[in-house]
C-alpha cells in the first residue's frame, strides 16, 4: 500500500487548526495540488514536494536547491524573497514539522501499538526487554517481530541499521512507523529522548503505553536543556500523548511523575520492592514477583538491581498490553542488549562493557560491580562528550571517585573540544575522593593500558561507548572498534 498524497490545502488546514499559521495573509498557492513528498532535505526534494525550512543552520541555498528539484511551496518561520514559490509562514517550524510529517505518512501510529520509554538511565535495556517479550509472544502466533527505535539500532521491519539519534526527527520517525505498519510489526518499542519530547519530534504519535523510568540530571547545557527543571518537564510531556502510563515508584520526584501520569486513561506502577528473593545466578539475576495470589519466578541475563528494575518496567508494560505471563517470562529470560553489561574474561581479569554515559548510570553500574565482585579491585575507563551534556563531567567524575579504585580518563565523542580539556574538568570532580587517575586520550590505548595494568582479579569497566563503532571528533565521525571487541583483543594478548 502506498502512503497518502494529500492536497496542499489539507496541510494548510492542519497548521490553521493548530494555531501555527503566522498571520492571515493570503497564500498564493494552488491548494488543490497534490503534495508528492514532504521533506526538509533539499537533496530529497522531488517534483511536487512541500519543503520545510528547518534548523538553526538553515541557508536560503537549501530552499533554492529544493525548488530547482521540483518543490512548489515551502513552510518557514519567515519568507525568502529570492525564492520563486509561495511561503506558508508558521510561528514554530518544529511544531509544524511534527504535524505535517504525521499527515504525510497517514498517521501510522494509529495502526500500531507503540510503547514510548523515557528516563535518565535504562531506556535502551528496557526497550530491548519489551521487544524480546513482544517478539516471543508474536512468534507463538506466527506474527512479524515488533519494531525497535533505540539508541543502538533502528529496526522498522523494512530496514535495520545503526541509530543516529535516540528518537529520529519527525519525517524519519513517521517513515519508520509507516514501514513498521506495512511490514506487519504490530508494535513498535521506542526510546523517547528529552530533546525529542521538548521539540515536538513525536508530535502526532499515539502511544499505547508511556513508561517513565527515573529522573536524574543529564543533557544540561546551552545547546540542550538550560536547567534540570527544563529537562524534567520535557520528559513529563510523554504522558500528553499516551493512553496508559507505567511509573517507577523508586524514581526521584515520583509524586510529580504520578500526577503527570494521571493525564493518561490508566496507569500502573512498579518498584524494586515488588521483586522478592533477588539473587545473582550464573546467567544473570533471578527474582520472584507476586501477581495475584501467587509468586512468579523470572530471570534476566544480566546482573544489577537496576536491571531488575528495568525488567519490572517491561513486565508492567507488557501486562498492560495483554501479553500472557509465560511469554513475559520467556522474553525476559532470552533478552540480549548489545553493549549493556557485556562481560569478558581472561588473564585472570574481568572486563565489563556498558553504555553508562551519565553520573546516575555510572554510579548504579559501579555499585552493581562492587556487589557482584566483592573484594575485587575496580578499574574504570570513561570519558565525556564534548560540546553538550556538560553536567555529565561532574556526575561521572563523582561516581568514579566514589566507587572505583583506579580511573583512566579518555575520549568519548569529544566533538569540538580537546580530549585533554574534558578529562581535566572531570578530574576536578575526582580529586576530592583521593582516587588515582590517569589521562590517555586515545580510547583504544586507554583500554589496552587498563587491561594490561590492572592487577589479577580486577574488574575493568569500560563505560560510555558500549557497542558504538564511531568516535565523534573535531572533524566529524571516524570509525572505531567497539569496546567489546577491544576487550576480547587485549584479554587474549599475553603480558
Amino acid at each position: 500500500m502506498d502512503r497518502p498524497r494529500l492536497p496542499l490545502g489539507e496541510y494548510v488546514q492542519i497548521l490553521l487548526k493548530n494555531g501555527l499559521l503566522a498571520d492571515n495573509t493570503p497564500i498564493s498557492a494552488d491548494f488543490t495540488r497534490r503534495v508528492e513528498a514532504v521533506t526538509c532535505d533539499s537533496r530529497g526534494a522531488v517534483p511536487g514536494s512541500l519543503f520545510l525550512c528547518k534548523g538553526a543552520a538553515f541557508k536560503e541555498e537549501y530552499l533554492l536547491e529544493a525548488l530547482d528539484r521540483g518543490a512548489f511551496a515551502y513552510v518557514s518561520e519567515h519568507p525568502y524573497p529570492n525564492a520563486p514559490a509561495p511561503c506558508i509562514r508558521v510561528t514554530d517550524i518544529r511544531a509544524a514539522m511534527g504535524l505535517l510529517a504525521d499527515a504525510a505518512w497517514g498517521h501510522p501510529s494509529g495502526s500500531l501499538g507503540i510503547v514510548g520509554i523515557t528516563g535518565t538511565k535504562g531506556k535502551t535495556t528496557t526497550a530491548y526487554f519489551i521487544k524480546s517479550i513482544l517478539d516471543c509472544w508474536r512468534e507463538e502466533q506466527g506474527l512479524h517481530p515488533a519494531g525497535l527505535l533505540s539508541t543502538i539500532v533502528t529496526d522498522d521491519g523494512a530496514q535495520r541499521k545503526p541509530a543516529t539519534l535516540t528518537t529520529p526527527e519527525p519525517l524519519d520517525l513517521q517513515r519508520h512507523l509507516w514501514n513498521a505498519k506495512e511490514a506487519g510489526c504490530g508494535y513498535v518499542v521506542m526510546e523517547c529522548s528529552s530533546q525529542a519530547l521538548k521539540y515536538g519530534r513525536m508530535t502526532g504519535v499515539d502511544l499505547a503505553v508511556a513508561a517513565f523510568l527515573n529522573i536524574g540530571e543529564d543533557h544540561i547545557s546551552p545547546k540542550e536543556h538550560p536547567t534540570a527543571e527544563d529537562y524534567f518537564q520535557s520528559k513529563l510531556k510523554i504522558f500528553d500523548q499516551a493512553k496508559a502510563a507505567v511509573v517507577n515508584l523508586d524514581s526521584d520526584r515520583q509524586g510529580e511523575v504520578l500526577d503527570a501520569a494521571q493525564r493518561c486513561g490508566k496507569f500502573s506502577a512498579y518498584s524494586l520492592k515488588f521483586a522478592r528473593g533477588m539473587r545473582r545466578t550464573q546467567e544473570g539475576m533471578a527474582f520472584t514477583v507476586r501477581i495475584g495470589e501467587e509468586g512468579h519466578p523470572f530471570t534476566i541475563p544480566m546482573t544489577g538491581d537496576f536491571n531488575v528494575s528495568n525488567a519490572l518496567c517491561a513486565l508492567s508494560v507488557c501486562a498492560m498490553l495483554g501479553v500472557p505471563l509465560e511469554a513475559i517470562r520467556r522474553g525476559l529470560a532470552r533478552a540480549r542488549v548489545p553493549g549493556r553489561m557485556e562481560t569478558y574474561s581472561g588473564r585472570g581479569k574481568t572486563v565489563i562493557v556498558d553504555y553508562a554515559h551519565n553520573g546516575m548510570a555510572l554510579s548504579a553500574l559501579l555499585q552493581a560491580v562492587r556487589g557482584d565482585y566483592p573484594g575485587s579491585p575496580v578499574w574504570v575507563v570513561f570519558g565525556c562528550t564534548g560540546g553538550k551534556g556538560l553536567d555529565r563531567r561532574e556526575g561521572m567524575g563523582k561516581a568514579a571517585g566514589a566507587y572505583a579504585d583506579h580511573i583512566i580518563l579518555t575520549e568519548d565523542d569529544p566533538g569540538p573540544e580537546e580530549v585533554e580539556a574534558i578529562c581535566a574538568e572531570i578530574g576536578t570532580y575526582i580529586a576530592p575522593f583521593g582516587k588515582p587517575y590517569t589521562v590517555i586520550p586515545d580510547r583504544e590505548e586507554a583500554i589496552r593500558a587498563a587491561i594490561e595494568t590492572a592487577p589479577e582479579g580486577a574488574v575493568v569497566v569500560l563505560a560510555g561507548k558500549g557497542s558504538e563503532m564511531e568516535q565523534k571528533r573535531k572533524n566529524g565521525p571516524v570509525p572505531c572498534a567497539p569496546d567489546g571487541m577491544l576487550a576480547e583483543k587485549y584479554l587474549k594478548m599475553k603480558s
